[in-house]
C-alpha cells in the first residue's frame, strides 16, 4: 500500500492532474475536484427550502413538488469551470462524482427521498452524437448510486432540436421549449414519483417542458434536481 501511494505521488509529479474547479494539482486521495472546492463552492441549500427561487420559477407552469440545485452558477466561477469540463471537455465522470455527493444529501431529504425513479433530461440525437454522451445521464448515475434508485434513461426524447438557450430571455426560452419533448414507455413512469435531473437550471423552461411530458404520460408525482442554479 505504501509503495502504491509512493508510486502514485511520484507519477503525479510528472503527470499532475488538476482540479476541474480551481486548476490546482490534486493530491493523494483527491479525484476530479479538490477538497477545498468540494467544501467551499457556493452551495444553495435549496433542498431545505421548498419555496426556493428555483421552485418558484416553476410555480404556475407545472405541479412539481420540489426543486433543488447543488451549487450556484456564476460567470467566471469555479462552478462554471466544472460545468464546462463536464459538458465540453469530455469529462462525464465529473457529473457522476457530483451526483454521488448530492445524492447522499437528498437520500435524507423529503420529498426527494420518496422518489421511485430517476429520469435525466435528454439531448437531441444530433447533439448527443457530437458530444458523445449526455451529461445529465452521468449526473443521474451518481444520484442513483447514493439514493438506491433506478434510472429510466430513454423515457423522455427530444421531438425536435431546439435553438441554443444561451442568449434568450425568459419568455424566449419558454417558447423555444414548447412541444420539444415527448415521453416514451409510459409504463416505466406510470403511478411513480419521478426525480427529473438536469445540469443547470436557468429559467426552468427545460425542466417545465420535460415535467409536463412526464405528467401527461402517467407520472403522479414529480421532483427535480440540477447540478447548478444560475443567479
Amino acid at each position: 500500500m505504501l509503495f502504491r501511494r509512493y508510486f502514485s505521488d511520484l507519477a503525479s509529479l510528472f503527470f499532475a492532474q488538476t482540479c476541474a474547479g480551481c486548476d490546482t494539482p490534486l493530491v493523494y486521495g483527491e479525484e476530479l475536484i479538490c477538497t477545498s472546492c468540494w467544501y467551499h463552492l457556493p452551495h444553495t441549500q435549496a433542498h431545505e427550502n421548498v419555496q426556493n427561487k428555483g421552485a418558484r420559477q416553476l410555480w404556475g407552469r407545472v405541479p412539481i413538488e420540489a426543486v433543488a440545485s447543488y451549487w450556484y452558477f456564476r460567470d467566471a466561477s469555479r462552478v462554471k469551470r466544472i460545468i464546462h469540463h463536464l459538458k465540453y471537455r469530455g469529462r462525464p465522470e465529473i457529473g457522476t462524482a457530483i451526483g454521488v455527493r448530492y445524492g447522499l444529501v437528498l437520500a435524507d431529504t423529503p420529498p426527494f427521498n420518496c422518489a421511485d425513479i430517476i429520469v435525466p433530461v435528454p439531448l437531441h440525437p444530433k447533439k448527443l452524437r457530437a458530444r458523445g454522451y449526455n451529461q445529465s445521464v452521468f449526473f443521474a448515475k451518481g444520484l442513483a448510486r447514493s439514493m438506491g434508485l433506478p434510472i429510466a434513461e430513454n423515457t423522455i426524447v427530444r421531438r425536435r432540436a431546439t435553438e441554443s438557450q444561451t442568449h434568450k430571455n425568459r419568455y424566449e426560452r419558454y417558447e423555444n421549449m414548447l412541444a420539444a419533448f415527448e415521453a416514451k414507455d409510459a409504463f416505466t413512469i406510470a403511478e411513480k414519483h419521478v426525480l427529473l435531473v438536469d445540469d443547470v437550471l436557468t429559467t426552468g423552461a427545460t425542466l417545465g417542458a420535460c415535467a409536463s411530458a412526464l405528467l401527461e404520460n402517467g407520472a403522479t408525482r414529480l421532483s427535480a434536481v440540477t447540478i447548478a442554479k444560475t443567479l
